[in-house]
């Protein structure tokens, strides 16, 4: 307890520290070098030097490169780049675009934690380019190391010895790919509440060494999409907010933490996921908005970020029919070529969403969106399933590339972006290694020193919504209280217990349907009589409808509310309203720190 005090204590030293910026985006807030843990001072300082550039001045004049070379091999980027492409056939230039996830369990091979061998005939045989690390089968993070290391070393069989990218979301918060040891941090919003640019950074750095102890070298985020649509199912608390600028310079620190870390970033989703309700991996998208709303909204952050040199943009799967008709964003050479490469002026890798999500199938089948993909400007053509070894999406595209010069010179152009980025990238000393260390995952996961960090972010985060009688909440003598939460998280009980010694419990799903919500409508409000002092934790609508009659008891009722505080905005009939954005476990130790006094809770809602 006296240990996770000194954190906490930390934490509200650092809200002592904060002041109002002056630049451009004018509610973010900093605190000074000096703040800083050592390892992250010296990231800092050392990040221009760290940072890989996309495309290096050419030297490919003045540098013979003999046959013999290969990736290793120690030439300038730029023309080694030049020189692999020139010599890789056109399967291996295909297969430097595509990027393709897996299930470690194949049918009728119960316990198999190795990646299959179709993935491993695509890496062998074909060169495939990239793999992405889903959050089907993650919990023992040995196990992923080892995939990702017997993977590479297929890539290294290979006569040019051309490494993989190996990318997962480990965004934080609600989004978090990697399971196992790795920690749960309090995400976006929570980094929103804060207003420091510096939790960005901080969050995107710890996050990134854990990730990198694993060898995977690319991350899907900082996820950049404004909290547009207050309905919104898909983005909600993975967002920073809804103010174009302030997500930018968040999304802009968020990109250097990870660079400093060994990671490359990767903003999404592009133009922006935030302005619609419904979720591109279910049904297709529309966002109806005109491009003078796009030019002032949707693209700010994106705009933000590639003046600070993000290495990845991660196109989406939605529809602007206001702008560019039926066609998904991510199979727009409006959207991505014109707007993002030449007005944007945007030079590192474009990555899709996922080809397998309605968003895409929708439009087209998964091979001719495949091809449009490609033709659009894509880089990077991401699958969630690893395609059958003769599927349309290879054969297809694989014959146009003999047929026509024009698509064959796109893969070969994209091919090289991989191929140099790579170069620029694994030759560098920041870069995640290639081979997982095995034995020093335990010391490096969960991060020791993030996790201090984490607590102490989350403190900064937690936002008194109203303030009412109950804050700071002192129980008197023989109080009797009821704590109602989400089953799921249970440390939600565990640290009112920490607080309030032997309370009653009443847990419901956090994901409550209708029957269940009547069931504790039914039982909760009978029971809530007997009790001075009811905390409930809410995360969704269904949540706050099912308590709603709380409010009739004559108790007192605290609320936490965790992910996306909408819901919970409208329970100002409760004495005491907290806001704490996620339900790991520093949230709810700040949570219960600030009700009990600890701190006084300066978080900002990061939404008009």
């Amino acid at each position: 307890m006296k240990c996770m005090f000194h954190i906490i204590r930390t934490g509200i030293d650092l809200l002592l520290t904060k002041a109002h910026a002056t630049g451009r985006a004018s509610r973010t807030r900093r605190f000074g070098l000096s703040n800083l843990p050592p390892a992250c001072a010296f990231a800092l300082c050392g990040l221009l030097c760290a940072l890989p550039a996309v495309a290096a001045p050419s030297a490919s004049g003045t540098t013979e490169i003999p046959e013999t070379a290969d990736f290793w091999s120690d030439y300038p980027a730029e023309p080694l780049a030049d020189f692999l492409t020139a010599h890789l056939s056109d399967e291996e230039l295909l297969a430097q675009m595509f990027m393709f996830g897996w299930k470690w369990q194949e049918e009728g091979r119960s316990g198999d934690a190795e990646p299959t061998p179709l993935l491993n005939q695509w890496v062998t045989q074909r060169g495939l380019g990239s793999v992405k690390v889903f959050g089907w089968n993650t919990d023992d993070t040995a196990q992923v190391a080892r995939a990702v290391a017997y993977l590479q070393q297929e890539s290294q069989s290979r006569r040019y010895k051309i490494p993989l990218f190996v990318a997962t979301d480990q965004e934080g918060g609600w989004i978090r790919h990697v399971r196992g040891d790795t920690t749960t941090t309090p995400g976006n919003m929570a980094i929103g509440a804060s207003a420091y640019p510096m939790d960005a950074y901080y969050s995107a750095y710890y996050i990134s060494r854990e990730i990198a102890a694993l060898g995977i070298n690319m991350n899907f985020a900082p996820t950049v999409d404004l909290y547009t649509d207050r309905q919104s199912s898909v983005i909600g608390p993975r967002s920073f907010g809804e103010d174009p600028q302030f997500v930018g310079e968040l999304g802009a620190s968020f990109v250097a933490g990870s660079l400093a870390a060994g990671v490359i970033p990767t903003a999404k989703h592009f133009p922006g996921h935030g302005d619609t309700s419904a979720d591109s991996h279910g049904k297709a998208i529309e966002i109806r908005i005109d491009r003078q709303t796009l030019e002032n909204r949707e693209l700010v952050p994106f705009k933000y970020l590639i003046a600070e040199h993000v290495p990845a943009i991660m196109s989406a799967h939605l529809r602007f029919p206001l702008i560019t008709g039926n066609e998904p964003a991510s199979l727009s050479k409006t959207f991505l070529t014109d707007i993002l490469r030449n007005e944007l002026h945007y030079e590192g890798l474009i990555i899709t969403d996922d080809m397998q999500m309605n968003g895409a199938t929708s439009y087209a089948m998964v091979s001719d969106a495949c091809t449009l993909a490609i033709q659009a400007g894509n880089d990077i053509i991401l699958s969630s399933e690893t395609a059958g070894w003769n599927e349309r999406l290879w054969t297809k595209n694989l014959d146009l590339m003999r047929t026509n010069t024009a698509f064959r010179n796109t893969v070969k152009k994209a091919a090289r972006r991989v191929i140099l980025y790579k170069l620029n990238y694994f030759r560098s000393k920041t870069a995640a290694p290639l081979y997982p260390d095995l034995n020093a995952l335990p010391s490096r996961i969960p991060d020791r020193e993030g996790q201090a960090f984490f607590l102490s972010q989350a403190c900064r985060s937690i936002t008194a919504y109203k303030r009412g009688t109950a804050l700071p909440f002192k129980p008197a003598e023989g109080e009797r209280i009821l704590i109602a939460g989400h089953q799921e998280h249970p440390e939600f009980f565990a640290e009112a217990e920490k607080r309030f010694g032997k309370v009653a419990h009443f847990p419901y799903k956090a994901d409550m349907g209708p029957y269940h919500g009547l069931w504790v409508h039914d039982n909760l409000i009978p029971l809530a009589r007997s009790y001075d002092t009811i905390i409930v934790c809410v995360d969704c609508q269904n949540n706050v409808d099912a308590l709603r009659e709380l409010q009739y008891t004559g108790k007192r009722i605290i609320v936490m509310s965790i992910q996306s505080p909408v819901p919970a905005m409208s329970m100002t009939w409760a004495d005491t309203v907290l806001f704490g954005y996620s339900y790991s476990p520093y949230t709810f130790k700040a949570l219960f720190a600030a009700l009990c006094g600890d701190f006084d809770p300066a978080g900002a809602l990061p939404l008009n």
